[in-house]
């Protein structure tokens, strides 16, 4: 079974490297709720009846992937057990 979540971006922190060119972004994201979810039906209802609370966060270091994120920006997050 899956569990899927619903985050928001909260803060996007882009961090001072040794090396020229390289990138090195903290991506930090806080459970979606209320207004973050309008028109989103299932909101988080896969692992919270109310109120959701939860916290991720990120070192990126790929430039493709960091240009996915927005501050703001609602992303839903797949749990699938792998071991």
């Amino acid at each position: 079974m899956s569990v899927q979540a619903m985050f928001y971006v909260k803060e996007i922190n882009h961090r001072a490297t040794s090396q020229p060119g390289d990138v090195n972004v903290e991506i930090r994201l806080a459970a979606a709720f209320g207004g973050y979810l309008k028109g989103v039906p299932e909101g988080n209802g896969d692992w919270s009846k109310w109120t959701p609370q939860g916290e991720l966060s990120m070192t990126v270091t790929n430039p493709a992937a960091i240009e996915q994120f927005e501050i703001g920006g609602v992303y839903s997050l797949i749990f699938d057990k792998v071991s």
